[in-house]
């Protein structure tokens, strides 16, 4: 079993100056939240609020008709509990025109319509209040493609991006989120009892392990059958990372001078702040 503990005053040092400073350095003082009420949107929440102060986070919640009442209750318990300000959307008014268009539409066209049209009321919101809109994947989910392009993973930064989900599980025990919150089953909660392990077909703990290897370790695929992963795994996985990698970078330019953005045309985000 591989450790993947890490320290959690120092992630929670770094990643509170993390969201402070890219968010001033860009002339701002204020963030948006979705707040789902799951882990991952609570633990940037809770971030967010200690680095800018609860007064200048708005955290929004958008709930769907077949949302879980949970999902909703534990948001409020995060908002409660933080101090931030929060705003109610529901979005099933948005989506439903657009999915009874289509009769056809399965349940993961209908997810990704849900997630882009959050994404939409987040940006929205963040001109409205004036702050940047903050992210809430982890690296599980970025690495394996589990998040909708131009939807859940659109924002202008990311505090959990280099943290897999057992690490934001354990983050989340040391800051103090309530237990029910770290407790309960994953889900992007897109349709009714929808769960992430259910869908990916795999734990995250055994995953995160596996991705360890692959990635930080720089493993090939044998030297991780070797260590214990089975075959069929590893494949499954590696497949994931290589063919949903078009979600982890900007779309690709096609090349016809001597200075091309992306490739030539390269600064750093601070470049000129």
């Amino acid at each position: 079993m591989i450790d993947l503990s890490i320290n959690s005053e120092l992630a929670r040092t770094i990643l509170t100056g993390f969201i402070r400073s890219e968010i001033t350095r860009a002339g701002f003082s204020r963030a948006v939240v979705a707040l789902s009420g799951g882990l991952d949107s609570t633990v940037s929440c809770w971030l967010t609020a200690e680095a800018l102060g609860p007064q200048n986070v708005l955290a929004v919640r958008m709930p769907y008709k077949t949302s879980s009442p949970d999902s909703l209750e534990h948001a409020q318990l995060v908002i409660d509990t933080l101090g931030v300000q929060a705003i109610t959307i529901p979005i099933t008014e948005m989506a439903d025109p657009l999915i009874e268009r289509f009769p056809e539409t399965g349940p993961v066209r209908r997810g990704n319509i849900m997630a882009r049209l959050r994404m939409i009321i987040l940006y929205d919101q963040s001109e409205a209040f004036r702050g940047l809109v903050v992210g809430t994947g982890n690296k599980t989910e970025i690495l394996l493609g589990y998040t909708t392009l131009f939807g859940d993973s659109a924002c202008a930064l990311n505090p959990l991006g280099d943290l897999y989900k057992t690490q934001v599980r354990q983050l989340a025990r040391d800051l103090g989120v309530p237990t029910p919150i770290i407790e309960k089953p994953p889900s992007a909660d897109l349709w009714k009892d929808q769960t992430d392990e259910g869908e990916l077909g795999f734990t995250y703990a055994e995953v995160d392990q596996l991705l360890y290897l692959l990635v930080d370790q720089r493993y090939n695929p044998s030297d991780c059958v070797a260590a214990g992963f089975a075959e069929g795994f590893v494949r499954k996985v590696v497949e994931r990372i290589q063919r949903n990698h078009f979600k982890r970078i900007l779309p690709p330019i096609a090349k016809l001078s001597n200075r091309t953005v992306g490739y030539d045309f390269l600064y750093l985000r601070d470049w000129g702040t």
